[in-house]
């Protein structure tokens, strides 16, 4: 083997290798919205300290903004499922952008014992720039796209105004 065949393989290599850690952290990130715990160690989990996330509850700058919305916009359920895939993922050196799918099917809160509230369905196209940092990929900036909806959206809190109560639903 020459030297060009071991720098292409390390080239292969390093490429392979941030696509699977990409991957695993949009799938961590997409189960972690069921899971209910946004608190600090969530953000720093999936976030660089001065993100931007454009959702259908609004526009949020910094890590402590968007723990702040999330966990709000998320208590407007009593369960929910999110699913992403078929990302498409393009690496440049220590950033990269992922486009992918979004499902996400919401079980809204509806203060009754039984937890029998309606159930709202969001679907769309989640639009993410992130970056290498000393503890892995973060997100730095996402746009969740929605295209579609089913069912009755939350009733949102008059802080949320600015969204579209249409296309509420994270």
């Amino acid at each position: 083997m020459d030297i060009m065949d071991i720098e292409e393989m390390q080239r292969r290599l390093r490429s392979l290798t941030d696509r699977a850690e990409i991957t695993d952290l949009m799938n961590r990130y997409v189960r972690s919205l069921d899971d209910g715990v946004f608190d600090e160690e969530w953000a720093r989990a999936f976030h660089t300290e001065d993100v931007t996330a454009e959702m259908p509850i609004g526009t949020v700058r910094g890590r402590d903004a968007l723990t702040a919305r999330v966990r709000r916009g998320m208590a407007l359920f009593d369960r929910t499922v999110h699913l992403g895939t078929d990302y498409v993922i393009e690496v440049d050196g220590d950033r990269a952008t992922v486009r992918g799918a979004q499902l996400s099917t919401h079980v809204l809160a509806d203060g009754s014992e039984s937890g029998s509230g309606n159930v709202f369905i969001s679907a769309g196209h989640a639009e993410n720039t992130l970056v290498r940092t000393v503890d892995g990929w973060r997100i730095s900036a996402s746009a969740l796209r929605v295209v579609w909806t089913q069912g009755t959206p939350p009733r949102l809190p008059d802080d949320f105004a600015a969204a579209s109560p249409a296309r509420a639903g994270a």
